[in-house]
Formats: structure tokens, C-alpha cells, sequence
């Protein structure tokens, strides 16, 4: 039996990566997260796993009252980790160099990242909505088409990616929207 798994990448942000570790939505981002909830709101209830991020789970709200459903927060979608001691000033630099490459290159703790992603994903045993991150919406994608690059597709803030599992493998069954993605 085949799941049919939602990833969404959360509305925007207020803030970026060099200047708050976790903001929430902006007035725009709000608003994506309504619409959001009125798009998917005849598909449910569903389960429903967010991130632990402000963003993320902000983002999640409008559709959990619509379901009556609490989400589940899982740390394994959350956001791609910046190199420990990393001052907020060097994240953007950072993450703009990885975004280029491939997990295989960023090496430990990210390979392991990548499949703690992967592993919830191949998890889910009904169908479920999954609000998370660029990168991490990225990984699945690449462990679903067999690429190992860190960046796939340049998903939108609040687009939709289905996936589908048996529980032992990812299929890429449609691709995000795609917009010009900042990292700020």
C-alpha cells in the first residue's frame, strides 16, 4: 500500500538566517498559511508533522484548527543545522556555498541529516501533510530521483511537493512550485 506524503515549505519567514535562528511568519506569510489551509482543507484530516521552527509550525496552525488536529513536531524535518559555532553574520555565506553543492561534499553531521529525513518520511504509515524546509523538502527530492545534489528545485514559500512511500523507498510523484528563493 502506497502513503501519500504533502511537503510544504513553510510561508516567509519575518526574518532571515544572519539575523533571528527562528522567526516566525511575516504578515505575508500568514496570509499564505490561510490560503494554505483552504487549499488542503478538503484533502483531511490527515496527520500533520512540522518542524519544530517557529515558521513551520505557524504555518501549520490555520490547517490543524481546520482538521481538529494537533500536529506532530518532529525534529527530523526541521531545518538543515549550521556548522556548530557559526556566528549568525556567517550563516547566509554559509549556507549559499552548500546550497551549490552535494550532501556527499558537506560530509558528517549533513549525510546524516539528509537520511533522518528521509527515514521519517519512509515512516509516515498514512497519508500526511509535512510542513518543513527548503533543504530539508530538497533532501527528500534527491533521495526520491537518486540525485545527490543539496538543491532540486527552488520551491516557493508554502508550495506543495507529493511524494509517495511503501515504506521503503521515496517516489516523486509532482515537484513544488518554484520561485526565485532568497536566502537572506
Amino acid at each position: 500500500m502506497s502513503v501519500r506524503v504533502t511537503l510544504v515549505r513553510h510561508g516567509r519567514a519575518s526574518g532571515g538566517w544572519d539575523t533571528d535562528v527562528d522567526p516566525g511568519l511575516d504578515d505575508v506569510g500568514f496570509a499564505q498559511a490561510e490560503a494554505l489551509a483552504a487549499v488542503l482543507a478538503p484533502a483531511g484530516p490527515q496527520a500533520l508533522v512540522v518542524s519544530p521552527m517557529r515558521r513551520c509550525r505557524e504555518t501549520a496552525a490555520p490547517l490543524a484548527a481546520v482538521w481538529g488536529v494537533a500536529p506532530i513536531v518532529e525534529p527530523a524535518v526541521s531545518e538543515i543545522p549550521s556548522p556548530d559555532g557559526m556566528s549568525m553574520a556567517d550563516r547566509v555565506t554559509w549556507l549559499r556555498v552548500a546550497m551549490e553543492g552535494k550532501w556527499s561534499q558537506l560530509g558528517e553531521p549533513y549525510t546524516t541529516f539528509r537520511s533522518g529525513v528521509v527515514a521519517r518520511l519512509l515512516a509516515c504509515p498514512t497519508d500526511t501533510v509535512v510542513i518543513s524546509h527548503f533543504v530539508a523538502i530538497n533532501a527528500a527530492i534527491g533521495a526520491a530521483v537518486g540525485d545527490d545534489r543539496l538543491v532540486i528545485r527552488g520551491l516557493g514559500n508554502t508550495s506543495r511537493t507529493i511524494i509517495e512511500t511503501d515504506g521503503t523507498q521515496l517516489v516523486l510523484v509532482e515537484g513544488g512550485a518554484e520561485a526565485d528563493t532568497l536566502i537572506r
